[in-house]
């Protein structure tokens, strides 16, 4: 009974002993490795087809629109067609630098805007020339125009999850001090120079001020910026594509954005007649 006691012991020691000395996994990825395998998918993508569900908090009311997308980043070519049936293509050197937009209402014709102005970015926080993963790579690797980077440096790797059953790895950033401070130009700067400054994207500034996207904003005048893009944000990335998934910003009002992206064709050919007016299908 004694040596059965003392066998018994004995083995549970040894048991004991096996599992503290076995090696702890290695394999998890650090946030730096997550940032940098990011940014290089981004970078390295060369075409891109995918679906895009957007929900984007304007003059204090949401505003969603799901969109089919199709870019080539080199040279930059982007078609886009959402849920109402409005299509938009931009390519590169072709319309004087203008989009062309078929409205899908009346007077049912062909636009000529500019993506980047107030009427075609009228109701959204971004330009058609932003479309896929650009302005995602902006907000995780800030400007080089900007001072502090502290918004950026805020961001850790928190663990995995599941999106529409695909592992993620997710991407948190807490920036509390997000609030917005006042600027005033020592000269003229537009819009994009002064959202490079401090990271904040040219939406709120221009829905804070009642400013408009083609205006410079005057020497001597004070303006309130964001000192950062939000207050929370959340990156979930696929762990197979290294592309987000979804990515979600708080900010002091609370939802400022989401964006969701499924059906994601990356780095597969794309014919160039599919950014042309005349292709099938499209109504431009």
């Amino acid at each position: 009974m004694m040596r059965t006691i003392r066998l018994v012991t004995l083995a549970v020691v040894l048991l004991t002993s096996s599992l503290a000395a076995a090696p702890v996994p290695t394999d998890k990825i650090s946030t730096e490795q997550l940032l940098s395998r990011l940014s290089s998918a981004i970078d390295n993508l060369k075409t891109l087809r995918c679906t895009v569900r957007a929900k984007e908090r304007v003059e204090g009311k949401y505003v969603t629109a799901q969109s089919s997308l199709k870019l080539t980043s080199s040279p930059l070519r982007v078609y886009l067609r959402n849920q109402k049936g409005i299509e938009a293509l931009w390519v590169t050197g072709q319309n004087s630098g203008d989009a062309w937009v078929y409205p899908n209402s009346f007077p049912y014709v062909t636009l000529n805007l500019d993506p980047n102005g107030t009427l075609m970015r009228r109701d959204q926080h971004h330009s058609l020339l932003d479309a896929g993963f650009g302005s995602i790579s902006d907000i995780i690797r800030g400007s080089t125009q900007r001072q502090d980077h502290a918004f950026e440096r805020s961001f850790r790797y928190t663990g995995d999850t599941l999106v529409a059953g695909r592992p993620c790895h997710v991407l948190l950033s807490n920036f509390p001090q997000f609030r917005y401070v006042s600027y005033t130009p020592a000269k003229a700067e537009t819009l994009t120079q002064i959202a490079n400054k401090f990271g904040c994207g040219e939406f709120r500034i221009v829905e804070r001020n009642g400013l408009s996207y083609e205006k410079p904003v005057s020497a001597g005048k004070t303006i309130q910026v964001p000192n950062g893009y939000g207050r929370r944000t959340t990156v979930c990335v696929d762990q197979k594509l290294m592309l987000p998934l979804v990515v979600e910003v708080l900010d002091d009002k609370g939802l400022f954005e989401r964006f969701e992206f499924s059906n994601i064709i990356a780095n597969q050919p794309i014919a160039a007649e599919e950014f042309a007016k005349g292709y099938k299908g499209y109504k431009l």
